[in-house]
């Protein structure tokens, strides 16, 4: 079969072998692929977390059809419509296991769908699950053009968020992250964003910010938080290593968590996903909570479609069709 390879030149498409499921996992058809930051690393050689290398077959985002069962994989029939996250998406063929999949809605092309694993997965459980949004609180997204922060966004208002924030340092993003749920947005590279945050609540911050930046933002955000708030960090897109003000953080009382997918056990992984469909479901397949497909392209232009993600000038999901 066809496959993104990471290899000693660098990534290409390469012919490798048809996996097969075994015990809980399911073969999957794959259909469309959407791209995540993590993906532009690994297609440098970089690991993320145990995954990466040569040999690897990157992506960990995908809509497809049931193709084969493993003999422990429960709640699929082959042919049924899915969509999920794992390693090696990038092919034509996928293993996942069956508790890291959402069957697709029927009001959903394939494209459509490739576009939610990953952010459905990661916000959920940041805003929900360790952000404990309530109603009327405020949440702050940092980096919140991306899918993931869009999805963000959104989730928060669906919980009863009484203002979203979101951040963006390019201009045109910024501009639309209002038809995404943000009632405010602010541009986290303009040193007086913390006073726009401050003057729309009134002086005390946000209950809860999610932060895929981190960084230079670090200590702006502690300043940016209430007394008793809460920080989860789930990313890095501003640099793994920066200044923090221990004293402000002590101060201002902040929890300040950090999560990944890339140390959790399939249990846990599991459970997120259950969570998922358990407390929004019905606002995916209404179609309230979605992301904006900013272009697709065709499986042998994958190296276009990276390149026009490193443009960083997009908003929303870039997704390759297999």
């Amino acid at each position: 079969m066809k496959a993104y390879v990471y290899g000693p030149g660098g990534a290409t498409i390469s012919d490798v072998a048809q996996p097969k499921p075994e015990g809980t996992q399911v073969l999957v058809r794959v259909r469309a692929c959407g791209l995540n930051r993590a993906d532009t690393g690994m297609r440098k050689g970089h690991a993320h977390g145990a995954a990466g290398g040569a040999g690897t077959v990157l992506g960990m985002e995908w809509a497809g059809e049931v193709a084969a069962l493993g003999p422990d994989a429960k709640g699929l029939k082959v042919g049924d419509r899915i969509m999920g996250s794992g390693g090696a998406a990038f092919a034509e063929y996928t293993l996942a296991d069956h508790g890291r999949l959402f069957h697709a809605p029927s009001n959903m092309n394939f494209e459509e769908a490739a576009t939610l694993p990953v952010a459905l997965a990661t916000m959920h459980n940041a805003v929900v699950t360790i952000g404990g949004v309530q109603p009327g609180q405020a949440v702050l997204i940092q980096g919140a053009s991306s899918g993931v922060g869009l999805m963000a966004m959104q989730i928060a208002k669906l919980k009863g968020a009484r203002l979203v924030i979101g951040s963006s340092t390019d201009a045109y993003r910024r501009g639309r992250l209002k038809e995404y749920g943000a009632d405010l947005a602010v541009n986290s590279s303009d040193p007086t964003w913390v006073d726009e945050v401050l003057k729309a609540t009134n002086g005390e911050g946000v209950d809860l910010i999610v932060d895929q930046v981190s960084g230079k933002v670090a200590s702006q955000n502690l300043a940016a938080t209430k007394v008793k708030g809460r920080i989860v960090n789930v990313g890095r897109l501003g640099g793994t290593h920066a200044d923090f003000n221990f004293d402000l953080h002590a101060a201002r009382r902040i929890d300040y968590v950090g999560v990944t997918f890339r140390t959790r056990t399939i249990e846990e992984i599991r459970e997120i996903f259950d969570e998922v469909k358990k407390d929004i479901w019905g606002a995916v397949e209404s179609r309230r909570l979605r992301l904006p497909i900013d272009k697709v392209f065709a499986f042998n232009d994958i190296d276009k479609a990276f390149e026009h993600m490193e443009a960083n000038k997009h908003l929303g999901k870039i997704v390759v069709t297999v």
